[in-house]
């Protein structure tokens, strides 16, 4: 079985130095011969790859990586929310990369994680190998925006962690597949102690601001798609409001042509936790 410690780096913002933590999955035999990083989409944190980051460091021999992103899980929160954005989560990942110190990464992304991918995958010499994106494209709705806007940004007290996962199948109905242990899995990781009492989310409100204060429009981000040159496996939650049909049929056709992968009755976004979803990213490395 892969081994799991957690570690951390120091990422660097305006405002001073913050802390950014990730767990590291090493295979249980021999030396990683490769390298994964899997990033999570915006409220969430590294943790919810903890079945994916197993699966592949023994099937792939390689070293697995799970940041959470500056504000998320047990990362430091920045003193200046303003700076929450891609520039610093681009930085900090760049950082991560340089610390594995490996000429090439595998890239999973989830939401705001596949986006982060996709950005690093378009600049010239990207190391950046392959990439899997999960419920995310080039063009975002602004209405998909607008629903996100109405749920974060808060920052409610639950008396326990069940409370919470009660809260948590509620705002991600349409996540999945996921199983009552995957439920339980993510609440254990996404509680925080409150300074109200009992537990909180696991990131900070302050993410948020941007939604709260900036007009929200689509994300047309059709440029950094064509400019990527690394094979791409993207999955869609077939009920997603956030990567539409046309886009994946568009996908499919444009920049890195990627192959789609449509799961059945999930929306935003396919919580890459099942077997199948696994096996499909873990053949899709496997081919080169």
């Amino acid at each position: 079985m892969a081994t799991m410690i957690e570690r951390s780096f120091n990422g660097l913002s305006a405002t001073g130095f913050h802390r950014v933590s990730y767990t590291q999955w090493d295979p249980s035999t021999g030396a990683p011969t490769r390298a994964v990083v899997c990033v999570h989409g915006l409220t969430r944190n590294g943790r919810d790859f903890d079945r994916l980051a197993e699966a592949l460091a023994d099937a792939l021999q390689a070293r697995v990586v799970c940041p959470s992103v500056v504000g998320r899980g047990t990362s430091d929160w920045l003193a200046n929310p303003d700076l929450y954005g891609y520039p610093q989560y681009l930085a900090d990942m760049t950082a991560l990369i340089a610390r594995l110190d490996v000429e090439r990464v595998d890239w999973v992304g989830s939401s705001m994680g596949g986006l982060i991918g996709m950005m690093l995958a378009a600049q010239p010499k990207s190391p950046i190998r392959r990439l899997v994106v999960n419920d995310i494209g080039p063009f975002v709705p602004k209405a998909a925006l607008e629903r996100i806007r109405d749920y974060i940004g808060h920052d409610p007290a639950f008396p326990d962690v069940r409370a919470l996962e009660a809260y948590l199948r509620e705002i991600y109905t349409v996540w999945g597949p996921m199983t009552d242990a995957d439920w339980a899995h993510m609440a254990r990781h996404t509680a925080r102690p409150h300074p109200a009492g009992g537990v909180g989310l696991a990131y900070d409100p302050g993410i948020a601001k941007a939604f709260k204060t900036q007009p929200l429009t689509d994300v047309d981000l059709w440029a950094v798609w064509n400019a990527i040159r690394c094979p791409v496996l993207a999955f869609r939650g077939v009920l997603s409001d956030l990567m539409l049909a046309d886009t994946a049929d568009r996908m499919t056709r444009e920049g890195p042509r990627a192959t789609l992968v449509n799961v059945e009755g999930v929306g935003h976004c396919p919580s890459l936790m099942d077997a199948a979803s696994i096996g499909r990213i873990r053949d899709f490395f496997a081919q080169a």
